[in-house]
């Protein structure tokens, strides 16, 4: 089929093109105008102390804005989330999820929380518990968990520092690797005194200096053998103290961001207002109108393809019926 003949076919069939998106749109148009008033408002969350900020801040680098408002978005939508605002609102979390929306303002870390439904009165409260609620949820949770880490870590060290008493309670010595140590500078002392009376001939000194590098000697091989066991215990205690360390200034970072997220400091509650039906009229029409003429142009064409396989199907029929009575007459003479 050439354009031509496409338009003479439209032609024919204009009730058809222009009668579906009609309705559709009237249909949308009746829903949008006779559905109950939607109210909406908004939220504003800027925490820029949260995003890019010094050493320890939970998001940094390049993406560190598209990442903090996408676990934002993510936060919002979580079960958790929106169950414990479901509890303060009273608002099923179904309901919330269809309302809510979060929109990035620009390429910034700042964004809009929005609220629509049906009750004026629920609007403020459900956008100030949940942003509430999603702040707690990125920034205190962090706190909780960083302070299990410094329990945790306090806990090993306690446990270290048991064990090494009870390993000095056992053997009976106290800070061995100390003594070990002053025991071998005593004994060198003692070497270089014995070979100074040597040196003046004082057979008295150089025995008292045998005697007594005898007996440091002697500890030193008591002390030896033990100090790997101690110095293991040693080496754990100090692994655990600088995890501590670490725990505990992690548990200050997570503070500080959990102060920085505070709700009253970062966000702010835009007024109520009613939603457009005009502008609501506009979202919809215009598309459902769309798909109404994609649906209309497609019930031509099939009612074109019916039409045209009733007209091609007379011809033969006709065709058929006078050949059958002169077969007939054929077969009868003798």
């Amino acid at each position: 089929m050439e354009i031509v003949d496409y338009l003479r076919v439209a032609r024919r069939r204009l009730w058809v093109l222009v009668g579906v998106p009609v309705l559709a749109t009237g249909a949308a148009a009746a829903i949008v105008l006779f559905a109950p008033q939607q109210f909406s408002g908004t939220a504003y969350v800027a925490a820029p102390a949260l995003v890019g900020g010094a050493a320890g801040t939970q998001y940094t680098g390049t993406q560190a804005a598209n990442q903090f408002v996408a676990a934002f978005g993510a936060a919002v939508t979580s079960p958790r989330v929106l169950a414990d605002v479901a509890g303060d609102t009273g608002v099923a979390p179904e309901r919330l999820r269809d309302g809510l929306a979060i929109t990035q303002v620009g390429a910034s870390s700042q964004l809009e929380v929005t609220y629509t439904a049906g009750d004026r009165g629920k609007v403020a409260p459900v956008l100030t518990a949940t942003t509430t609620r999603a702040l707690a949820f990125l920034f205190s949770s962090q706190v909780g968990i960083a302070t299990g880490e410094v329990d945790a870590a306090s806990a090993d060290v306690t446990a270290a520092t048991r064990a090494i008493g009870e390993w000095e309670k056992t053997n009976k010595v106290s800070q061995p690797d100390r003594i070990y140590q002053a025991t071998l500078s005593e004994l060198t002392s003692l070497r270089q005194q014995q070979l100074s009376m040597q040196a003046v001939g004082n057979g008295r000194g150089v025995d008292a200096a045998a005697t007594a590098i005898t007996a440091a000697q002697k500890k030193l091989d008591e002390l030896g053998p033990k100090l790997p066991d101690y110095q293991a215990l040693l080496a754990q205690r100090d692994a655990a103290t600088n995890a501590l360390s670490q725990a505990r200034e992690g548990l200050q970072a997570a503070r500080a961001q959990a102060q920085a997220a505070d709700p009253k400091q970062v966000t702010s509650i835009g007024e109520v207002h009613e939603v457009s039906r005009m502008a609501e009229l506009v979202r919809t029409a215009l598309p459902v109108g769309g798909a109404g003429l994609l649906l209309g142009v497609l019930l031509v064409g099939v009612l074109e393809l019916l039409s045209r396989g009733r007209a091609a199907a007379r011809p033969a029929a006709t065709t058929l019926a006078p050949s059958v009575p002169a077969q007939a007459v054929t077969a009868a003479r003798p």
